[in-house]
């Protein structure tokens, strides 16, 4: 073999080498590609804003794809992971949708049961009370002498003390007539978890009171209201 014909097996042995080089390099990006873009699974994102401490509904949330190599493992991937939930913090659209983003909601206990009221949005909620929040319902009541009473004779009571909260629904627009006025306002719905006697109370007070108002209750202060201090009347304060 001469010089010319070896250095032309030299430069075919480069060739092939070069080639498989090349080849080894494509295998290496298609495996990469592979890896990055399947296999894929199925992921939930929040397809509108939801408030903090309102439920999390499959109307709430869209389907996505999302290779499995970038799934969080905190993501939630099945539906059924958000039966009974609410949001924890405020969710925006867009969110992928992971589990501690969610938490349970209250549930009532032996002897307990559900009732809403509309609580007026001007009576200081201002976005404080929440699920699991504890609040007092003070009611005020007009006086009965005259047309329209005589705040010498209104009194404003305690309906209720440490209520809890299991549900706080979205501003509403209400139209007021009769006792409470006439006109337009917004209202938020409210759902406590009362025994059936407190429940009346509040199911009365919301049918016959001028006012209810909820004062939210420090976290951890269980200390119930003396019953001296649960009703107040002008008179009484002079």
């Amino acid at each position: 073999m001469n010089s010319r014909q070896r250095r032309g097996v030299i430069l075919l042995l480069l060739s092939v080498l070069c080639a498989l080089g090349a080849f080894a390099g494509v295998l290496s990006v298609i495996s990469d590609v592979e890896s990055k873009v399947g296999p894929e699974v199925t992921a939930y994102r929040m397809a509108k804003d939801v408030p903090a401490y309102r439920a999390v509904d499959e109307g709430a949330v869209e389907k996505v794809a999302i290779p499995e190599r970038w799934l969080p493992g905190t993501a939630i991937t099945d539906l059924r992971d958000l039966e009974g939930k609410i949001a924890v913090t405020s969710l925006e659209e867009g969110s992928l949708l992971q589990a501690d983003m969610v938490g349970d909601r209250p549930e009532l206990r032996k002897g307990e049961q559900e009732i809403a009221i509309m609580i007026d949005a001007a009576t200081g909620v201002a976005g404080k009370i929440r699920s699991g929040s504890r609040v007092n319902i003070y009611a005020t009541f007009r006086g009965s002498d005259g047309d329209g009473g005589d705040a010498r004779n209104a009194v404003s009571r305690v309906i209720v003390d440490n209520a809890r909260v299991i549900d706080v629904g979205s501003l509403t627009p209400i139209s007021q007539r009769g006792e409470r006025g006439d006109g337009d306002s917004e209202a938020v719905p409210i759902t406590f978890a009362l025994s059936t006697a407190d429940a009346q109370r509040v199911a009365f007070a919301e049918s016959f009171a001028v006012n209810v108002r909820l004062a939210l209750v420090a976290p951890g202060d269980d200390t119930a209201i003396p019953e001296d201090q649960r009703t107040y009347t002008l008179d009484g304060d002079r």
